[in-house]
């Protein structure tokens, strides 16, 4: 068995080669169970910690499980909320192959995934990207809808403004206008794409502020008690979901269909979806678009697959 570093997954991964195999793992064939998802007591503060088991296989081929944890307060220990290992099994003997650090291939699948769902819903001229949380999430989704759309000017909008600063550093080879927003409201105005990702209980997006045109791509809340956006938003949006775990596993959609808000029959679609029409599913150029995700245990899989495979191809570790 060997062992697939964070460092590793850096030096192979690139969104252009991953997004067709993302789409083509949407088409295929797997089998992916619903995952677990515990709260657990974390010894310091009254938000709960979540442990999540994420298991998928091809059929006589892999068999992976992502073993993650995601901690509300890392920030106080200067790492990032999430931690966890992916393993790979040989489906045909149950052998473990490899083992990789979760962190970085659930950031790079996570803002992969919000990339793909972005050919289909966003315009295709969109060119500003507002970027809500400075996470270890936000320079990937910023990296990855500049790969499919001509993003040029890029804000970015954080609780603590030095965080968000550190992000911009981050990305200052990028060929982009990078700033950081200190007034969302405005942010918001200005943007055709805004992607959060953020451990929120309350709304930060709000639907007042949405302009025709925009597509939301929330990322973050992946709890039932978390909000990124508000009832307007979803109201005045078509509401795209990456799987049917979304309606109930983040308070973005849980809790509007509970209230009634929202119906069900009212969601547009999912990412499979998407990836079958294969085209662009926005109506028109007023549209307001809105994507869901909350992780997808396929998507780490053929995340997995493919820096596996690419290590392998290129020689990069014997």
């Amino acid at each position: 068995m060997r062992f697939i570093s964070a460092n590793d997954i850096e030096a192979v991964f690139g969104y252009t080669e991953f997004l067709p195999l993302l789409k083509e793992a949407f088409l295929g064939e797997f089998t992916v169970p619903q995952r677990h998802h515990y709260e657990y007591e974390n010894g310091v503060g009254e938000n709960t910690s979540t442990l999540l088991l994420m298991p998928a296989w091809s059929k006589g081929q892999y068999v992976g499980i992502k073993t993650v944890t995601v901690s509300p307060y890392n920030g106080e220990f200067d790492l990032p909320s999430i931690q966890g290992i992916y393993t790979l099994i040989d489906a045909k003997n149950g052998l473990v192959k490899t083992q990789m650090e979760a962190k970085t291939l659930t950031v790079k699948r996570t803002a992969a995934t919000s990339a793909l769902a972005s050919l289909y819903l966003s315009r295709t001229d969109s060119s500003t990207l507002l970027m809500v949380g400075a996470g270890a999430l936000a320079p990937e989704l910023i990296k990855a809808h500049h790969h499919v759309r001509p993003i040029k000017r890029v804000l970015i909008w954080g609780r603590n403004p030095g965080k968000a600063e550190a992000v911009k550093e981050q990305l200052s080879g990028f060929p982009m206008e990078i700033e950081v927003a200190t007034n969302l409201e405005e942010a918001v105005s200005q943007a055709d794409i805004i992607s959060v990702a953020t451990l929120s209980q309350e709304p930060l997006v709000l639907g007042k502020w949405l302009t025709p045109g925009q597509h939301l791509d929330l990322v973050g809340a992946y709890r039932p008690d978390m909000r990124e956006t508000d009832d307007d938003a979803l109201k005045r949006s078509s509401v795209f979901i990456d799987h049917p775990g979304a309606l109930k596993e983040s308070g973005d959609l849980a809790i509007p269909l509970a209230e009634g808000v929202i119906t069900e029959k009212e969601i547009k679609g999912e990412l499979k979806t998407l990836c079958k029409a294969g085209q662009l599913a926005r109506t028109d150029e007023a549209e307001i678009t809105l994507f869901k995700s909350v992780g997808h245990a396929l998507e780490d899989l053929s995340a997995a697959l493919y820096v596996m495979r690419k290590i392998d191809n290129d020689g990069l570790m014997g």
